[in-house]
């Protein structure tokens, strides 16, 4: 079964996603920072997915977790939500973007094209 970690600080959207992803056929670890994601993607490495919110608290944001996990865990992929206009990165093939609010048919339409569905 595949592994996804959820980062998203705002506890009724972390919960929305959660369910999508767990529909779609993945076991989820959801966390509220990006430092606890990344703390555990340190110490759990088999994650197939980071699914994160682009702006959080603390010191990272949702690109800097993706840089730092993509480097730590070189299988992963990584989906980057945001509700704002931020300033868009250049993506590698394992990285997507999403707008919130998304839907479920956007979600599962991301993860095939990152050959996870």
């Amino acid at each position: 079964m595949l592994k996804a970690l959820v980062a998203e600080d705002e506890m009724l959207i972390r919960e929305l996603i959660v369910e999508d992803l767990t529909d779609a056929g993945f076991t989820v670890t959801a966390v509220g920072a990006a430092e606890e994601a990344l703390s555990a993607i340190e110490q759990d490495g088999s994650f197939d997915l980071l699914f994160t919110d682009i702006r959080m608290p603390g010191s990272l944001d949702g690109w800097e977790l993706g840089r730092r996990a993509l480097e730590l865990s070189p299988g992963l992929r990584v989906v980057y939500a945001t509700g704002y206009s931020d300033n868009v990165q250049q993506l590698s093939a394992r990285e997507r973007r999403i707008a919130k609010p998304y839907r479920y048919e956007e979600v599962v339409a991301i993860l095939r094209s990152l050959d996870l569905l």
